[in-house]
């Protein structure tokens, strides 16, 4: 899978979005590294298996979605349109991304992901706050006072030149 500068050049019609992952890396190492103990990295998953609504995605970002899905084997992609086939059946939170692999806990499309699942546990949004419990429940006791968090309303603001948005579920269904 190719790594996340080489999407970058490859993809040159879609730099306001790759400038959005370029700010979305930069707070993320920031906070990475001043916090070697964040409980966002490889191995947790819980946000993937608890989402509260079918995700919606910007015109670009299933673009960059779509290329990661096509870098699949035939059976794991036809396992992920299965998944998002039952979403579109009207699942109940929480739901399990399709995409996530439920036995590793990994996304074979992480380097191709949304940007709602790279902020996710790094930014907060006004009047909501945090969205992970474990971050919420640090947060409580004062571990994370430090901490500078992005601002979700700004990301949002930015991803709104992204294109049309749409639910995962309509967009498999206009494109498979």
């Amino acid at each position: 899978m190719p790594g996340h500068s080489s999407l970058i050049s490859a993809m040159p019609e879609r730099s306001p979005l790759f400038r959005l992952h370029a700010d979305v890396d930069a707070r993320v190492g920031a906070i990475r590294h001043t916090r070697p103990d964040w409980p966002c990295s490889k191995g947790c998953d819980t946000c993937c298996r608890r989402l509260a609504d079918v995700p919606r995605l910007t015109a670009a970002e299933w673009g960059l979605l779509l290329e990661g899905l096509r870098t699949l084997p035939p059976q794991r992609l036809q396992a992920i349109r299965d998944a998002v086939g039952l979403l579109g059946h009207g699942a109940s939170a929480p739901i399990v991304c399709p995409m996530l692999d439920r036995e590793s806990g990994a996304c074979p499309v992480y380097a191709y992901r949304p940007v709602a699942c790279r902020t996710y546990g790094f930014y907060v949004q006004r009047e909501l706050g945090l969205y992970c419990s474990d971050i919420e429940a640090r947060v409580a006791q004062g571990e994370l006072d430090d901490v500078v968090w992005g601002n979700q309303d700004v990301i949002d603001r930015a991803l709104s030149a992204s294109g049309e948005t749409r639910s995962l579920t309509e967009w498999f269904a206009l494109t498979f």
